[in-house]
């Protein structure tokens, strides 16, 4: 996600370093750079202007500190620009009203019934709400079904009128039926439209004026750049959502939709999306994404995320077996499950300053754990719970167990070996049990 972006601004500002001071030829070098760097990501070359402009502008305004280079001045001032570029702050969903409802509108294909799915999990298991969702997707017979899918999965009901081919009439009936079974937030997923096709804007439109949604959402593909900004307008100038979805954020994203949306239609990011799993859906914070374009990570996330997967009663519990050198294949295998519930590896890196970039080249599959984890399947449990019996024997039948070889096996318990000691360790360093 916006490797491309990211090394080219690197590169602008490179121009900067060894320099004392901010000048007139220096600083046009750099800005040059960049404003470079954002046409090739896709962002009009309007609002790149615009933006060089500003940060010219404001650098050369500035004395610079002695404890402070140009080149860390210029950095600071690009991740204040592009924050607020990108919204400024964050901006919550409206979900105060009762029921609140939540219509979904976008293009063919942007992942619009994924996106909510993922919703009805995140309303469900963060904000500890009652969604409904609600099939108005009347042309594509797999649009039901995969919300059902999704719902099932969610564990939340879906609301859908098979033979009902009239969008405004189903929405309306599930406000009811939501009303009546106590639902207190309803999603509504509609069909995807194209914003030349005149009478399926017509639709969307008699849908929200039916309905009078609490919050209208424009999904957006975030690969597809500036044509999504200019759809996103033309939805915007009819309909009038209230704020914009970006899927797909960890494909071949080069950054111009993230970047200039909010420029163009003047309504905020409120989420991203990344992957097929439920969890992946994020609250969209400007100044954050703006630190992991300049490559200084997103720690806050990333701790965010390890909080929300890691139980405290579970973790002094483990942090007790840890003191005592108990710490087993089960528990390392509890580890892997809550790891693996925080989201994609690689993007998960990229969350941690410097990492992103040394990691960019290097292909870490999602299922790097499947090994591991066959492995440790092959046990029995007196073996999960009592590492130090892997004899050569066991070792030899875990190998065959698992598809493996006996070096596999062996390099795993030395490494999980050295992984105790070294938790242990850490645990020295200032960890205190209660």
């Amino acid at each position: 996600m916006f490797e491309n972006l990211q090394d080219k601004l690197e590169g602008a500002f490179k121009n900067l370093k060894g320099q004392g001071k901010i000048t007139d030829i220096n600083i046009a070098t750099t800005v040059k750079e960049i404003r470079r760097a954002l046409v090739d990501a896709d962002v009009n070359y309007k609002i790149a202007k615009e933006f060089t402009d500003t940060i010219k502008g404001k650098a050369l305004g500035q004395n610079v500190l002695t404890a402070v280079s140009p080149g860390q001045l210029m950095v600071k001032i690009v991740s204040d620009e592009l924050t607020e570029l990108m919204g400024g702050t964050v901006t919550e969903l409206n979900v105060k009203e009762k029921p609140t409802i939540i219509l979904i509108s976008g293009l063919q294909g942007s992942g619009k019934t994924t996106f909510s799915g993922k919703l009805s999990y995140y309303l469900k298991n963060k904000l500890k709400k009652s969604p409904l969702l609600v099939a108005c997707d009347v042309y594509r017979p797999a649009a039901i079904e995969q919300l059902k899918v999704l719902g099932e999965q969610n564990k939340v009901e879906v609301y859908a009128e098979i033979e009902n081919k009239n969008p405004v009439e189903i929405a309306q009936n599930a406000i009811n039926y939501a009303n009546q079974k106590g639902y207190n937030v309803i999603i509504i997923d509609t069909a995807g439209r194209l914003a030349v096709d005149e009478q399926m804007m017509q639709e969307i439109y008699d849908v929200k004026t039916a309905i009078k949604p609490t919050e209208t959402l424009f999904v957006v593909d975030s690969m597809t750049g500036q044509d999504a900004v200019n759809t996103a307008k033309a939805f915007n100038d009819r309909i009038n959502f209230d704020g914009v979805v970006l899927t797909k954020l960890d494909g071949d994203t080069r950054g111009g939709a993230a970047l200039s949306i909010k420029y163009t239609v003047n309504k905020p990011i409120k989420f991203v999306s990344r992957g097929e799993k439920m969890e992946t859906l994020d609250v969209f914070f400007p100044d954050r994404m703006a630190q992991r374009i300049l490559g200084m990570g997103d720690i806050v996330s990333f701790v965010e995320k390890a909080q929300e997967q890691f139980d405290e009663k579970e973790a002094q519990k483990l942090s007790k077996k840890i003191a005592k050198n108990q710490f087993d294949f089960d528990d390392f295998l509890q580890q892997i499950n809550q790891i693996r519930k925080m989201g994609n590896l690689k993007d998960l890196l990229g969350m941690i300053p410097g990492v992103g970039k040394a990691m960019k080249d290097i292909d870490i599959d999602d299922n790097a754990f499947k090994k591991i984890e066959a492995m440790i399947f092959s046990m029995t449990p007196h073996e999960r719970a009592n590492p130090d019996v892997l004899n050569g024997k066991r070792r030899e039948r875990i190998a065959k167990g698992s598809g493996s070889s006996i070096q596999d096996v062996n390099n795993f318990v030395k490494q999980f070996d050295q992984m105790k000691v070294m938790m242990k360790r850490f645990q020295g360093m200032g960890m205190k049990q209660k």
